[in-house]
């Protein structure tokens, strides 16, 4: 097979480790081939014989090139929308006082149900095309918002054919213990034995990559999130949690235990908490856009993160009722504006650290083996991702190899 070569271009590798911030490399040279990168590098160490089997070469016009952006924590499949909530949210009411009333995810759970598979994927496809239009290549998404087998079903089923619609890579992820309906109100620990007959039917299924919970005082107790991890853990399936958000339940320490992908949101993460997912290599999955959306107070503790070297992801959050977020750019800024990370941590985090928040090895970082998905921005320096909120500078995305 003949390779592609991309010159003309500044590449922010993404490399742990590299010399340069960023990895960056000046006038630097990629290599395709099939869907994988065969070389990246400066351009004048591009060895002759390489050059001789590129048939194809593109000019890429001094853009910079960053690997294909990753969206690692979404909840992009669902039906209606909150926004009515909104408004009570700023006349006084807490997102815990909306939930205890019934609304929050269970209203949510009720637009879900009543949607069909089509109407779905309609409203769904929207929100993937606003994402892919900044650099997406890879996303999570999540279920959750069936909580009944025929509905969870359905919404994962959506998503896999997201995937096999549009030149981007769909996970997906079973959150089945995300709230109790209401069919199963005042009975969380049968819901539960709900949940734990549900995963193995969808993971049969190939419905499922990896599995996630809601461990709060408002959700579920860290027991019932062990009955779900250890479901998870014997189908061979990977964990991640949606821990410390409002409050510091032990969630993290639980889902180190677990060897979890990931922890996300940990604005009440403890020391304890942070040093136990330092010694599972757990990442942490910050989501500043629910952080700004619900107005909250209490940051995550990013200095601690830094202090035990636990590796740092971000992600929109997408869903209804506290992140309905479709920029994944925006969600740089915030994090430096916010969480005062550095623009080299944002980016890191939506690259490097959010492919290893999805368990996955062969993207995130401009590398020889790794899967040939990257993004041409018209920018002259990295910083400029983060730094202007509210524009898209992305020219080109190619995706396993093909230009998009």
């Amino acid at each position: 097979m003949s390779l592609q070569l991309w010159t003309n271009c500044r590449a922010a590798t993404l490399q742990a480790g590299a010399p340069q911030p960023y990895g960056l490399i000046n006038d630097a040279a990629l290599v395709i081939d099939g869907q994988t990168l065969a070389w990246v590098g400066a351009r004048a160490a591009l060895p002759a014989a390489l050059l001789a089997q590129c048939a194809l070469q593109h000019d890429a016009g001094g853009a910079l090139v960053t690997p294909g952006l990753i969206d690692c924590h979404t909840h992009l499949v669902y039906g209606g929308d909150r926004a009515h909530e909104f408004e009570i949210r700023l006349n006084g009411a807490s997102y815990e006082d909306i939930a205890r009333a019934g609304g929050g995810i269970a209203s949510t759970v009720k637009a879900t149900r009543a949607a069909s598979m089509a109407e779905l994927q309609a409203q769904s496809a929207v929100r993937l095309r606003r994402l892919m239009a900044e650099g997406v290549t890879t996303l999570e998404i999540k279920s959750g918002y069936g909580l009944a087998l025929e509905h969870e079903r359905k919404t994962l089923a959506v998503s896999r054919a997201l995937g096999r619609g549009n030149a981007v890579d769909i996970r997906t992820t079973f959150l089945g213990a995300h709230a109790v309906p209401a069919e199963f109100a005042g009975r969380t620990n049968d819901y539960i034995d709900a949940v734990l007959q549900m995963l193995p039917v969808l993971h049969a299924e190939g419905l499922v990559d990896a599995v996630d919970a809601f461990c709060e005082r408002i959700a579920f107790s860290t027991e019932q999130t062990g009955r779900v991890f250890a479901a998870a853990q014997a189908l061979g399936l990977p964990v991640k949690l949606h821990a410390e958000q409002l409050s510091d339940s032990g969630g993290a320490q639980l889902a180190a235990r677990f060897g979890a992908l990931s922890c996300d949101h940990l604005e009440w993460l403890s020391s304890d908490g942070a040093k136990a997912m330092a010694a599972a290599g757990t990442v942490a999955v910050l989501l500043p856009g629910a952080f700004y959306f619900l107005r909250e107070t209490k940051l995550p503790p990013v200095a601690l993160l830094r202090e035990h070297n636990v590796p740092i992801a971000i992600s929109t959050d997408c869903n209804p009722g506290s992140s309905p977020c479709t920029s994944l750019l925006l969600m740089l800024n915030m994090a430096c504006t916010l969480f005062r990370l550095t623009p080299e941590e944002a980016l890191a985090g939506v690259t490097r650290n959010a492919a290893a928040a999805l368990g996955l090895q062969d993207r995130g970082v401009l590398a020889a083996g790794n899967r040939a998905d990257f993004v041409l921005w018209e920018v002259e320096r990295p910083a400029e991702l983060s730094y202007a909120f509210g524009s898209n500078p992305r020219l080109q995305t190619v995706f396993k190899g093909e230009l998009v």
